[in-house]
């Protein structure tokens, strides 16, 4: 993260692949197979990918209670 230019504050904020790793708390390989299966909202410049903050909290809201080993199912 950059300084002086702290995430919460931009609404716009743009991930790459290690910094969602540590936000989503998952290992790169898993975002890399969830990408190749266009599960996640993602976009490719070059050869990285990017992935907008405000998208994957919404994937997040989206996706919740799909997976019944979540622990969420009350």
């Amino acid at each position: 993260m950059r300084e002086g230019f702290p995430m919460e504050e931009a609404s716009d904020s743009v991930f790459t692949i290690d910094e969602l790793a540590v936000y989503l708390k998952i290992p790169k390989s898993t975002i890399y197979k969830i990408v190749r299966e266009g599960k996640i909202p993602s976009q490719k410049v070059g050869r990285h990918w990017r992935f907008r903050k405000f998208a994957i909290d919404r994937w997040l809201e989206e996706t919740r209670g799909e997976h019944p080993d979540s622990g969420d199912n009350q």
